[in-house]
């Protein structure tokens, strides 16, 4: 048998030298695993699975090493490592150089073998997963744990269904049938269930087994074929069901020695056209046998109970068979090595199965009795006979049930005494256990395990007969030894001495020079009954004359060895080498001291001799066990006492320990849990340190570009400044050629009226029969001009109205532009300012006109003066008066408009002031027209207290003008000079409303102003 150490090696040959299994094992190699760190340990494999040419398989360890082994190319391969061990594998998927993995962690990877790279991670299982199923055409998989199978798809890896079932009914294993689209569940109340795969419709469930061979089912395996089902648990009979008549159609017993079965597999055969015939069965001693399903013939066997078989695997072809070990190897089995019966035509019903041939055992014993019955019929199977074979080894010629056979001594009776005093048969049961439950003092001897230990050895397979070979060894053997409890038996030491000062002074004096007692030279071998200085044959051979002989043949014994051993004590001259001598095996013949015991038995004196200082051999009582008191019971009782002091001082301990590590155990969480969120603020301070450089640069190139922007704005800024200051000079000479052509129209005007004056003078006396109805006309002209008059103020209010709208959205935008672009804020204030000096130099200059047009006027008035003599006292007075008026309205303006430049920053008093305005201008207005109206009725009505009132109103007006009329007409002059009142009533009534305008244009302009610093205040 070749063997194969994987190391640390990722690659290389499997064998070295061209396999030759052999007939008797049949195994090709051996494949272990060992590291070759400074503490060698093994790696123990835990799944194997072969892909579908049956000639690569796949293993993985329990520290997640996946290996590919080709035996087709003697090679191997580390593809992966998972750092976690896994618990299920599968390698037959559609594209073959995949493989699925299940891990501790519940989750199912898929590997690439060449890539040695991950294709995919499915996680949804909450438990560990034991079973992969793959589909026979590698599209779907099944993943199978304790509480959940689910179904996935290969071609995506997302999972299609989920099976979920009740807490109390586990999984066993859910599984493809080959070369169909059939899912088998298997529960573990014996329930199965065959599903359709792609709708999952429940197709049959199988009926119950008969209850006079009722087993758990624990293990399943089908045919390549589908037709079969083999299920087994613990028990030896294995139940055959026919899944196309949904029957159990066969029983089969396997030998006593198989208990439980742990594994079921087909051994496929390329001419049985997938009906598989050959199957192996795994038992609990660690034997995988293969048998025929039809002639219930052994076949062979795997595996011994030595070298025990964990799990295997069969190859899809049939060839090879892999095996992971119970010590953690691999095995690979040739199958054409082990047997040459696959395709022999079936036996008879009633055969033979011979067992494999055993050194001690002729053919006549390995052979097995198969007998045929009835069994009682399943569920709904009605005059249908269930074939039984059972299979019995003859237990005549069987040696292993004979080896630790009961002898005489024991009886039932004293396995119910154990029972009761243990609570089972010694399967668990431990021989110190038991001793300590004989007697109490056996639980503090320090020394018990050591002799208890050869017996133990060789009693592993009955616990009761060691029991009570120790129980015998004691009582006979031991005598007086717990009489010095807890001290080793100074008397039993004594004679040892004694015995040894007889016959051989020299030796004695030479442990008294060197100040070695019997407790170095004898107690030693004493406790240990010899075990540590003897060989396993030596022990048995010396127990063999000590077991047949008086009791003090022990101790005589212990005095040969040291005889038999003089030379070397002698040559030992410290403590530590005699300690040496006496714990380890010497050259020293087994035989020779047995002679010199012999010698000692009968050359010793009486009066020395041990014999006469113990009892002769005592055979342990039938039907209950001896008291043993042969020791100070108040010793006992206090080292009890002190033990059970100990061990309640020992509980308080550990609780106080308990605690104190569960606080320790929250301070290291808290320490942990402290440093993981210093941890996590670190990352996150080191992120917004890395964000801020990040903010700082995009800031950075923000503000470049920001800056490029501005000056991009800048120019085109200047570039607007240049166009409003072209277009604001345009428009400047524009005003100033409409105010030029203005002042010649009203030049023209002024003279044409002069000269209709001049002309209207000229008629008066022809006209003067006409007053009544000139007056007539006059007022209805009057009452058109009024209307229009007002018509024309609603419209210029209106333009007004808008201007200042348009003025105060583009001032809200330039104040929301402002708030964006704070930089350009005193840009935009400049200009705003500019404009608003602009406007009042318009202010100011259309004053100006209207000073003089008034001045024109003036002269006109002068010159009509000297054109009319006989008028030109009132006319004067009047002139006198209205120059007065007009000079004080411009004043007043001229005060007013410093004023409002004064309070630009006041709001509060110019909306008082805007509002005083408006109430003022409405009252006028109405005095206005109330005046023209009683004018118009009676002309020459005096309105000098009207105007004083109105002049005393007036003046608390802000920016507003009057032109107050005192002149009074003589009496003697009213008639002659009807036709001149009514010319100035004409007049006065044209310079009132032009006087109206210019005070709403002012108005308006200081409401502007007012407004204006407001907007920039917010």
């Amino acid at each position: 048998m070749q063997s194969t150490d994987l190391g640390n090696k990722e690659s290389g040959k499997i064998w070295h030298r061209k396999p030759s299994p052999a007939t008797r094992d049949g195994i090709i190699v051996n494949i272990i695993h060992n590291t070759s760190d400074y503490h060698p340990k093994v790696l123990r494999f835990l799944n194997v699975a072969f892909d579908g040419t049956g000639d690569c398989l796949i293993a993985g360890d329990h520290q997640g090493n996946i290996y590919v082994f080709d035996l087709y190319g003697n090679r191997f391969n580390l593809v992966q490592r998972t750092a976690q061990a896994c618990t299920a594998l599968a390698f037959n998927l559609r594209r073959k150089s995949e493989f699925l993995v299940a891990l501790a962690d519940y989750s199912i990877k898929c590997f690439d073998t060449v890539t040695k790279e991950l294709v995919s991670w499915m996680r949804g299982h909450e438990s560990s997963v034991f079973s992969i199923s793959v589909h026979a055409s590698g599209k779907y998989a099944i993943t199978t744990s304790s509480d959940t199978a689910q179904l996935w798809d290969l071609d995506t890896f997302q999972r299609k269904r989920k099976l979920n079932i009740r807490q109390s009914v586990g999984i066993q294993k859910v599984f493809f049938l080959p070369l169909s689209n059939t899912i088998l569940s298997c529960f573990k109340d014996n329930s199965i269930f065959a599903w359709e795969c792609d709708t999952l419709f429940c197709k049959y469930q199988l009926p119950a087994p008969p209850e006079s061979s009722s087993i758990l089912y624990k293990v399943f395996a089908v045919t390549r074929d589908g037709r079969i089902l083999a299920a087994g648990g613990k028990s030896n009979h294995l139940h055959l069901w026919c899944l196309e008549t949904r029957q159990l159609f066969r029983i089969i017993q396997m030998p006593t020695k198989v208990r439980a079965i742990r594994h079921l597999e087909f051994l496929p055969d390329s001419f049985d056209a997938g009906s598989n015939q050959v199957l192996g069965v795994l038992s609990q001693d660690g034997i995988m046998r293969f048998i025929n399903i039809q002639t219930c013939k052994l076949l062979f066997e795997i595996g011994s109970l030595d070298e025990g078989i964990s799990s295997s695997v069969i190859s899809p072809h049939g060839r090879y068979i892999a095996s992971i070990m119970e010590n953690g190897s691999l095995n690979i089995y040739s199958v054409q090595a082990l047997t040459q019966e696959i395709n022999k035509p079936p036996l008879p019903l009633v055969k033979v199965i011979e067992d494999l041939p055993k050194n001690k055992l002729s053919s006549s014993d390995l052979k097995m009795k198969v007998t045929s019955g009835r069994v009682q019929q399943p569920a709904k199977s009605r005059g249908s006979k269930i074939q039984t074979r059972i299979l019995k080894q003859d237990l005549t010629g069987d040696f292993e049930s004979k080896k630790n056979e009961l002898p005489d001594g024991l009886n039932k009776k004293c396995l119910q005494i154990l029972l009761k005093g243990y609570g089972e048969y010694p399967t668990k049961y431990r021989t110190l256990s038991a001793l300590a439950h004989w007697s109490v003092i056996f639980s503090d001897t320090p020394y018990l395990p050591l002799l208890a230990f050869p017996f133990v050895k060789l009693f592993q397979n009955n616990q009761l007969i060691c029991f009570e070979v120790i129980a015998t060894l004691i009582i006979n053997w031991c005598q007086h030894w717990f009489e010095y409890f807890p001290n080793p038996p100074i008397n039993i030491l004594s004679m040892i001495e004694n015995v040894l000062a007889f016959h051989d002074k020299e030796l004695l004096q030479h442990f008294i020079d060197h100040d070695i007692t019997s407790q170095l030279y004898a107690w030693p071998l004493l406790e240990t009954v010899f075990s540590e200085v003897l060989t396993r044959e030596e022990w048995l051979k010396l127990f063999d004359n000590i077991f047949s002989n008086h009791p003090s043949f022990l101790l005589m014994t212990v005095v040969a060895y040291n005889i038999c051993s003089r030379v070397p004590l002698l040559n030992c001259n410290l403590k530590d080498d005699f300690e040496f001598f006496f714990h380890h095996r010497n050259n020293l013949d087994i035989n020779v001291v047995i002679r010199q015991v012999y010698h000692l038995m009968e050359t010793t004196p009486t009066d020395i001799h041990p014999d006469s200082m113990l009892n002769v051999f005592v055979a342990l009582t039938k039907g209950q066990y001896p008291v043993f008191n042969q020791y100070p019971k108040f010793i006992v009782d206090y080292q009890t006492q002190e033990r059970e002091r100990i061990r309640n001082d020992e509980l308080d301990y550990l609780r106080e320990r308990q605690t104190v590590e569960d606080m320790q155990a929250e301070v290291d969480q808290q320490r942990v849990e402290d440093e993981a969120w210093y941890q996590k603020q670190e990352l996150l301070r080191k992120a917004e340190e890395t964000r801020r450089e990040m903010l700082l640069q995009e800031e950075e190139k923000i503000i470049q570009q920001r800056q490029r922007l501005a000056a991009v704005k800048r120019e085109l800024k200047v570039k607007e400044m240049h166009l409003q200051d072209a277009a604001r000079r345009r428009f400047l000479k524009l005003q100033q050629d409409q105010q030029e052509m203005e002042l010649r129209r009203l030049d023209d005007e002024i003279g044409r009226k002069v000269y209709m004056r001049d002309r209207e003078i000229a008629a008066t006396a022809r006209d003067l029969e006409m007053r009544q109805l000139e007056l007539e006309s006059q007022k209805r002209l009057y009452e058109k001009d009024l209307t229009e008059n007002q018509a024309a103020v609603a419209k210029e209010m209106r333009a007004d109205a808008d201007a200042y709208r348009r003025k105060v959205d583009l001032e809200e935008h330039m104040f929301h532009k402002l708030i964006e672009a704070g930089e350009t804020q005193s840009q935009k204030t400049q200009k705003v300012i500019k404009e608003n000096l602009a406007k009042a130099e318009q202010a100011c200059l259309n004053t100006d006109w209207q000073i003089q047009s008034l001045h024109k006027q003036k002269c006109d008035d002068l010159q009509r003066n000297k054109c009319y003599q006989e008028v030109a006292k009132l006319l004067r007075e009047n002139r006198r008066k209205e120059i007065e008026i007009l000079n004080a309205m411009v004043e007043q303006e001229a005060k007013k408009w410093k004023e409002a430049e004064g309070k630009e920053f006041c709001l509060r008093s110019a909306k008082k002031a805007s509002a005083l305005s408006d109430a003022s201008r409405k009252w006028f207005l109405k005095q206005e027209i109330n005046a023209a109206v009683e004018h118009a009725e009676n002309p020459c009505h005096k309105e000098e207290p009207r105007f004083q009132n109105e002049q005393e109103d007036s003046s608390c007006l802000p920016r507003t003008s009057h032109l107050n009329d005192s002149s009074e007409m003589h009496p003697s002059t009213q008639i002659s000079l009807n036709r001149r009142a009514v010319e100035w009533d004409t007049t006065e009534q044209n310079l009132i409303q032009k006087v109206r305008n210019l005070r709403q244009r002012l108005t308006a302009q200081a409401r502007h102003r007012c407004q204006t610093p407001h907007l920039l205040a917010a």
